[in-house]
């Protein structure tokens, strides 16, 4: 046996070369499916197409979708039983949270957990009232933003030390701050200001920099932080060959330091060396689909195609190599608007059944350490009439919401029946997972992209101790497709074989215990 590589304007592709008698293979055990009637009423999904079932302590789903409503007033706590760990500020309801239009009585506190409570943080917060930072919309006004403001000032709350330093209340809202503190109890923080770009660079990071410096000396020692950018590598969606090769964002990892006006404007000391990426708890890589995703009728194999899988794996592969930091992906279900793309215009078009699933799936063989389900629509309101305004048709209340359900059929059939595999033991093979499509004459370790141009199917796999995962697909394949291919686990004393046959694009989960190598030698030999 022996292996080589070449290189492609990109990463090398591992090619290893057997010769001789394959080892036996071991059938890997298929995951159960959940058989259900995908709901066809607008504005409407059912949240009991699966049983109850929770995500591992190592892994976090927020919940800011649209349709809480639906069921929140039956049981409140349900969608705690479908996989979610929290809840956005914004999809709470009123008995969950207190402020100046839903006061509460002497003694209350939420129901809640600080585990269940997450908040996100978009432009606006900053740009608008009370705060009044135009830099939240525009980044090229970094120079003219204030750090802090001097004592006494009467525009002192439009500063940016005021705007990190309120967060602290976040406490209030559920009556459980400690004693003379004001310090946040939400799990997370999710900042969404998208405005890393600029024309002064310094004055950026410095305010980044002194931004998440500020909010960490605000909130308790349970809240971790994060922003939606910049992330190291942003492949919008592409899965390019050229973002192996590339180096990390300039705002990512710039240390602050004084410029010509930054003392002016309250920038301290203190902050100078420090950088964005040691501040945060976490890094946010991922990218909302474009309509061009979810269309069957299409080439997807070049390498600057939109490929709804290859993106999802991309994002977190080329980043997850730049820093250990976890990582937490926005995902929604419909299509973003992008008047650049093909029926792109408008959020209309939901993700089809085996992308809304595999997300669910595939997206956690990365190690990704959470998710956010984002929505533009909070409350839904099933079975409206047709908008007749042609601007609202197939938005809210008139989509349907079926992506919903497959999306929690996925995280039902990943973390239902194998949660045991994510206790922090488990190794994510990610590009070395090592497949063949010659039925084992040559092997291959291929990143997404090279999966995608070659188009292959897609495998990747988790090893935990003797347990091994596969999810399998062979995206966009034509309902009556077979598709085959071979995988194996080769290491740590490990010598795995398996066939997997996919039917067009189906989402495959399976499962095996692995025997030593040693174990497997003696076992062929006693045939």
């Amino acid at each position: 046996m022996g292996f080589f590589f070449w290189w492609n304007s990109g990463p090398p592709v591992i090619k290893t070369e057997h010769t001789g008698e394959l080892p036996a293979s071991t059938p890997l055990q298929a995951t159960p499916r959940q058989a259900f009637a995908p709901t066809t009423r607008k504005g409407y999904w059912n949240i009991d197409i699966v049983d109850d079932f929770t995500l591992p302590a190592t892994k976090s789903l927020t919940f800011c979708g649209a349709g809480r409503n639906l069921h929140v007033e039956q049981d409140w706590a349900k969608l705690f039983r479908r996989g979610f760990s929290s809840i956005d500020r914004t999809r709470m309801v009123d008995e969950e949270y207190r402020s100046d239009y839903s006061p509460k009585p002497d003694g209350w506190k939420s129901r809640l957990k600080p585990s269940q409570r997450a908040l996100w943080i978009p432009g606006q917060y900053f740009s608008d009232q009370p705060f009044m930072l135009a830099w939240g919309k525009n980044g090229d006004l970094a120079n003219q933003t204030w750090f802090k403001r001097p004592t006494g000032d009467p525009l002192a709350r439009q500063s940016m030390y005021s705007a990190a330093s309120e967060l602290g209340g976040g406490c209030y809202m559920f009556n459980d701050c400690p004693p003379g503190k004001m310090l946040s109890s939400f799990s997370k923080i999710f900042v969404d200001a998208e405005n890393e770009g600029s024309s002064h660079r310094q004055d950026h990071a410095n305010l980044y920099v002194f931004l998440y410096k500020t909010i960490r000396e605000n909130i308790g020692p349970d809240t971790e932080v994060g922003s939606i950018g910049p992330v190291p590598v942003n492949g919008f969606g592409y899965s390019r060959r050229r973002d192996y090769n590339a180096g990390p964002h300039w705002l990512w990892d710039m240390p602050a330091k004084h410029t010509s006006t930054s003392r002016q404007f309250g920038m301290p000391d203190d902050i100078i060396g420090k950088s964005f990426s040691e501040l945060i708890d976490f890094q946010m890589p991922g990218v909302y689909f474009l309509y061009p995703e979810f269309d069957y009728s299409i080439d997807h194999s070049d390498n600057g195609s939109r490929h709804w899988l290859a993106s999802v794996l991309h994002e977190q592969e080329v980043n997850g190599r730049f820093s250990p930091k976890k990582r937490i992906a926005w995902q929604w279900l419909f299509n973003t608007q992008s008047a650049a793309f093909p029926n792109s215009l408008k959020a209309e078009h939901p993700t089809p059944p085996m992308v809304a699933e595999g997300l669910a799936i595939f997206y956690w063989f990365t190690g990704a350490y959470g998710a956010i389900l984002w929505d533009d629509y909070s409350n839904l309101l099933p079975d409206q009439p047709a908008p007749t305004d042609p601007a609202e048709q197939g938005l809210g209340n008139d989509r349907n919401y079926a992506c919903y359900e497959h999306y929690v059929h996925g995280l039902w059939r990943l973390f239902k029946h194998h949660g045991d595999l994510f206790n922090g033991q488990e190794k994510y093979l990610n590009t070395n997972t090592e497949c063949s499509y010659d039925n084992g004459k040559t092997w291959y370790k291929l990143n997404p992209n090279q999966l995608k141009t070659g188009n292959r199917p897609f495998v990747r796999a988790i090893v935990n101790g003797n347990q091994v995962l596969v999810a399998a697909t062979m995206p966009y394949a034509k309902k009556d497709q077979v598709s085959q291919v071979k995988f194996r686990y080769v290491e740590n004393g490990y010598q795995f074989y398996t066939d997997i046959t996919l039917k067009g694009d189906e989402i495959f989960l399976g499962r095996a215990t692995m025997a030593s190598a040693g174990a497997s030698k003696a076992a062929t030999a006693s045939l």
